[in-house]
């Protein structure tokens, strides 16, 4: 009952990676499609890498609306009400704080600071410094905003490069850590009964706890590699 606990963690795992890899493993695994590798990934564990994704698109595109509405000659206040209103947010109930600042008159750079998850809200914070350097020093806002969306605009274009170049890698590590679990299955089939060496000796108990270590430090190793190289930012 472990091994099979084990095994089916481990397929679950595998099944639930990014949609990139997902298509990979499909090209390699025939019949891998039938499994709906996307539809499981959502109903089973919701991707916080999705959300902060959903989080920087609507950065941008509000950065955009933001100043589309400055450049038409709306005071700041309502080109940001305006700007929200035609954006799309993954958490719209979050935006009344800053609705009620930029309507009211109050500080919209705190809030747009209280707004910005820790992932995904890089650019609503640099859009609240832009905010507070305008507010300070008279510099223009349009000018700067429009700037904030030009970087985040290519900071998005690499960080998909990236994803998308790391999606080979990180399918490969993923099949090469199954590959024990299908090896103690063609054992079992072939009548060689490896669980029975594995759980019945020491020397057995040693090769499971070492490869299972290894097995776990390499996945370990491989997302830490892709996470940084995800993070890294592009030149500038």
């Amino acid at each position: 009952m472990v091994i099979v606990a084990l095994l089916a963690g481990v397929a679950v795992w595998v099944w639930t990676g990014p949609d990139a890899a997902a298509v990979r493993v499909a090209r390699l695994v025939p019949g891998f499609r039938k499994f709906r590798v996307t539809s499981l990934m959502r109903v089973i564990r919701p991707s916080r890498a999705r959300r902060a994704e959903a989080w920087r698109r609507a950065s941008i595109e509000l950065c955009q609306a933001l100043s589309a509405e400055l450049a038409a000659g709306r005071t700041p206040g309502e080109a940001v009400a305006r700007a929200v209103g035609a954006v799309g947010f993954p958490d719209p109930s979050s935006l009344r704080p800053l609705l009620a600042a930029a309507r009211d008159g109050g500080d919209v750079s705190a809030a747009l600071l209280a707004l910005a998850p820790p992932a995904g809200g890089e650019g609503l914070r640099r859009l609240a410094a832009c905010w507070e350097v305008s507010v300070s020093s008279g510099a223009g806002l349009a000018g700067l905003v429009e700037r904030v969306a030009t970087t985040l605009r290519h900071a998005e274009s690499h960080r998909q490069d990236v994803a998308a170049q790391l999606a080979g890698p990180r399918a490969t590590a993923r099949m090469l850590a199954v590959l024990p679990a299908l090896g103690l299955l063609m054992g079992a089939g072939l009548g060689m009964h490896p669980l029975g060496f594995l759980f019945g000796s020491l020397p057995g108990l040693a090769c499971l706890i070492t490869g299972t270590a290894l097995d776990a430090c390499g996945l370990w190793w491989t997302h830490h590699m892709t996470t940084h190289a995800l993070h890294t930012h592009p030149p500038s």
